[in-house]
């Protein structure tokens, strides 16, 4: 592992090292020890005992010798070395006279900085005191990894957290819609008609399927991300406009019936069967259909308009949610725009995660889409998607 796989941030180890620099002070009986790293320009003192000191020039400093030496480096009288006698903190302050360092190494032989200390006067140190610097020398780089590893841990849980919330937010419209058809026929108890209970059943069981597929491509898109440029991969998955609108309908018609909104789908029967890639497509349209519904109160309408548009050898989709209900102020669609969105209450008390909208401005950016939202306050609001398509 080299200094820059180690990805270390220079300012947040202090602590994590105090320790080791007081003691190769105490064990060598010297004034100073500092645990530096260096990169090609900079010596970083990522902990320092007896000598305040963040940085300096690689080129200013002795333990730019010390990660060319194989087991140490000694400088008996800095003032009587060509190379060091005129440097500052030897002709000046603080007129450091003495030198030993280790090189920092890591298991698979990179060399990434130093374990030094430093004194005033010439000292004199014995075999055993040596072993004990090569000992703190492998703790600090033992405590580097430890770190990374730490670190990139955190990352994965925070990782999987996010992904957690995401196929949440995502399948709680549709889900929500489920158990709201299951409520109203337990409500009704015997009071319910064979032919609709038939007809809710359908429903339940038709989103029910569509929910695992919509949590199948939020589940995809997230091992899909260490693509260099998902925009430019084929997607595997290919689908046309019939099929989307297929699945939009048997995800989000639970949610429609259970709140009496009158949810249609629209499409052009030329273009309907043209094959595309589904890359992100339920996330997307689905957050905005959840939207829509939300802030729709009961008895209004929501629809979906996709269309497929060719000019010259690009193929364009364009996707359209519209609805009459309770708007988006100015303020709020900034928020959205800049991805920096939070949850409110639906017509009807509905809950959030408070990035849903956020969350698609992201991913249409990262499809090179554009998106733009127009709204009057009590009128109702409309959500424009422009997808270039790439096969």
């Amino acid at each position: 592992m080299s200094l820059v796989e180690l990805d270390v941030d220079y300012s947040d180890h202090q602590h994590s090292f105090k320790d080791l620099a007081k003691l190769a002070a105490k064990v060598t009986g010297t004034k100073i020890s500092l645990v530096n790293l260096i990169d090609s320009l900079t010596q970083w003192t990522i902990s320092n005992y007896g000598m305040d000191v963040e940085q300096m020039l690689r080129e200013e400093s002795i333990c730019q010798y010390t990660i060319m030496e194989q087991d140490h480096f000694e400088v008996d009288d800095l003032s009587a070395d060509e190379r060091f006698k005129d440097k500052q903190y030897v002709n000046g302050d603080p007129n450091l006279r003495y030198y030993y360092g280790v090189p920092l190494k890591t298991i698979n032989g990179h060399q990434i900085g130093a374990l030094c200390v430093l004194d005033y006067e010439h000292k004199s140190l014995d075999p055993e005191k040596i072993e004990l610097m090569k000992i703190i020398a492998d703790e600090v780089v033992t405590r580097l990894q430890t770190l990374k590893v730490m670190d990139n841990l955190k990352s994965k849980l925070l990782e999987a957290k996010q992904m957690q919330k995401k196929v949440a937010h995502d399948i709680r419209g549709p889900l929500g819609g489920i158990v709201g058809l299951a409520q109203i026929i337990r409500d009704q108890g015997y009071n319910n008609q064979m032919d609709e209970v038939l007809e809710f059943i359908s429903l339940i069981h038709k989103s029910g399927n569509s929910i695992l597929d919509l949590a199948g491509e939020i589940l995809e898109t997230s091992k899909d991300k260490a693509l260099p440029d998902r925009s430019k991969t084929p997607d595997t998955g290919i689908f046309n406009l019939n099929v989307f609108k297929d699945k939009l309908i048997k995800l989000y018609s639970p949610q429609a019936k259970h709140k009496n909104i009158l949810f249609t789908v629209i499409t052009t029967p030329l273009t309907e069967n043209i094959a595309l890639p589904k890359n992100k497509l339920l996330q997307i349209t689905g957050n905005l259909i959840s939207n829509s519904m939300k802030f729709t109160p009961v008895g209004g309408h929501v629809t979906v308009d996709l269309q497929l548009t060719t000019s010259g050898e690009q193929v364009v989709l364009y996707i359209t949610v519209f609805d009459n209900g309770i708007g988006i102020s100015e303020e709020s669609i900034e928020d959205i725009m800049s991805e920096n969105a939070v949850s409110t209450e639906g017509t009807s008390g509905e809950k959030g995660y408070g990035f849903g909208l956020s969350l698609v401005k992201h991913l249409v950016s990262s499809l090179n889409g554009t998106m733009q939202i127009t709204s009057r306050t009590g009128e109702g609001t409309t959500f424009n998607i422009r997808l270039p398509q790439n096969f």
